[in-house]
């Protein structure tokens, strides 16, 4: 056991607000990738000792909860999301006592603890996927997607992997193909089964069992496909954006998106509801997400939320952008509830994707703002209160199996997972061995320990936003309603019974007129001067009326 963690069991923080309202809906959540976030050991790769260490440093952020992405045993062929068991954790990153310590850490500083489930593949070292390659008539040769060949011996479809290569591979001891919709070490799992949605529901019992407050489910409309195993189409309209993978060249009608899927999340929300105040929240990839989010977060019966890649892939931050995004949700009774995030470890950190011309610092502060203002839950991706940039990861030294097949095309995943500047010195405090990942220089100068002192560090900067948050009901869970077109000003206003805040966001190029708001308190701004009528590109304020 480390010692920055004692094993002491506690139970579960409140699950509801002031109001009743539960503990999730409008949360801040704070994202660890694991393998960066703090090494105790000096192997270079952080563990779940160095997260335990550094959690009064989440709770001083003055948010909800944490999300871990994964920890459980895995050959690490994709960092953790190829699974060889459920219920372990990898000795690359502790041990079981050691989440527990963690977890009881958490709840007493407050912090709820999210963990992944991955229940659309497994790793091809998992116990079932070795049994099921064995032959056709074993206990799970059913577990996952197998397929004969065509009679010339092709793949069974024209399904493409996401990393690239076509969705099968052939097996021979089965004498057939089997799916995967991501790398070949990441078989698809069979989860029309039944006996596949008890195996990974009784997975998710064990965390549960284990005091974890809710599930970030990963790729989840991969985890269905057509069993007539249809040919996908082309894609009719790229829409401006050339294909750099075969994957984009296919509408994927029928390897995702089954219809079956929100029943498989009906009993997901049946295990869920035997405990007190879990949350659930999808993954939704895709470039029509909206429907899917929409029937996944359906009424009472199904997941509490979902997120998409409307912003995490986007190469600009526009007001179209975000209008786009913020008009599939209506504020409408039973609706489902959306999640939000900027930059995460599968997507280019948001500063380098959207500061163009202007500094780094204030468009860390800008997005920040925004993603705060969000109707929904706000998402935070370690670093990202310190407006890292994107990291510099030589070609050399990638890692990452999607950044490697499509090199020079995409910034990768890599760049976004280096390890976190806890200080400024060599190792940034964050191992006293040779990193996992090479870490930026410029990382080096933006550390928790430069930005802890300086008031006008985005560091601090997030701090107040978060605080702001946390105080107004308008931002945590009223609606959204936009106001009067401003022309390039992106202006809506969050209201709730006792409150109205107005948010002002100028995403354009040029410098705007500010718009009058009469009697409101700005709570925060960034790149204005609330002397000027004049609001210059990447400005921003909130203000509370009076």
């Amino acid at each position: 056991m480390n010692k920055h963690c004692t094993a002491q069991r506690t139970t579960r923080p409140s699950g509801a607000r002031e109001g009743g309202r539960p503990w999730w809906r409008g949360a801040v959540i704070y994202q660890i990738y694991p393998r960066s976030f703090c090494d105790t050991t000096g192997t270079g790769t952080g563990d779940l000792p160095g997260i335990c260490k550094h959690l009064d440093y989440v709770a001083d952020l003055g948010v909800d909860a944490v999300w871990l992405s994964p920890f459980f045993t895995s050959p690490m062929r994709d960092y953790g999301y190829d699974v060889a068991d459920y219920c372990d954790v990898d000795p690359t990153f502790g041990t079981l006592a050691d989440f527990d310590a963690l977890v009881d850490k958490a709840h007493r500083l407050g912090l709820k603890v999210i963990i992944d489930q991955v229940y659309s593949h497994t790793s091809d070292q998992h116990p079932w996927f070795r049994e099921s390659r064995q032959s056709r008539d074993n206990d799970k040769a059913d577990w996952y997607v197998w397929a004969d060949p065509k009679p010339d011996g092709s793949p069974p479809n024209n399904w493409q992997s996401v990393f690239g290569p076509p969705s099968w591979t052939w097996d021979a001891r089965r004498g057939q193909y089997y799916l995967h919709n991501f790398l070949a070490a990441q078989p698809d799992l069979n989860v029309h089964n039944p006996d596949v949605q008890d195996a990974v529901l009784a997975a998710g019992k064990f965390w549960l069992d284990r005091g974890v407050d809710g599930f970030r489910l990963d790729a989840l409309n991969f985890s269905m496909h057509d069993p007539d195993l249809r040919d996908n189409p082309p894609v009719a309209d790229h829409k401006g954006k050339p294909p750099t993978r075969p994957f984009d060249f296919q509408d994927h009608r029928y390897n995702q998106s089954h219809a079956d899927i929100p029943n498989f999340l009906q009993r997901i929300r049946q295990l869920t509801d035997q405990y007190d105040a879990v949350f659930t929240v999808a993954e939704i990839g895709g470039d029509e997400p909206l429907a899917e989010m929409k029937a996944f977060t359906d009424g009472d019966q199904h997941l509490n939320s979902a997120y998409n890649f409307d912003f995490l892939y986007a190469p600009d931050l526009t007001k179209a952008v975000v209008a786009r995004a913020l008009s599939g949700w209506s504020n409408a009774p039973g609706e489902g509830w959306p999640s939000w995030a900027f930059s995460n470890h599968d997507a280019p950190r948001a500063p380098t994707r959207w500061a163009g011309n202007r500094p780094l610092d204030d468009t860390a502060k800008l997005s920040l703002m925004l993603l705060m203002a969000l109707r929904g839950n706000a998402f935070l991706y370690q670093g990202e209160e310190l407006g890292l940039p994107q990291a510099d990861v030589p070609r050399e030294a990638l890692l990452d199996p999607e950044a490697i097949a499509n090199w020079p095309h995409t910034l990768g995943r890599d760049g976004a997972r280096t390890p976190f500047p806890w200080t400024g010195e060599d190792g940034c405090g964050f191992s006293t061995g040779a990193p996992w990942l090479p870490i930026d220089p410029r990382h080096k100068a933006m550390s928790v320990a430069a930005q802890q002192s300086d008031p006008h560090s985005v560091l601090n900067f997030a701090k107040r936003l978060i605080a702001i948050r946390a105080s107004s009901p308008a931002l945590t869970a009223g609606t959204t309603h936009f106001a009067a077109d401003d022309g390039p000003l992106l202006h809506f206003w969050r209201r709730a019974d006792s409150e109205s805040v107005a948010c002002v966001f100028n995403l354009s190029a040029a410098s705007v007129k500010r718009p009058c708001i009469d009697d409101a308190d700005v709570l925060i701004s960034v790149g204005t001067d609330p002397a000027s009528d004049a609001l210059p590109p990447g400005a921003a304020f909130l203000a509370r009326a009076r």
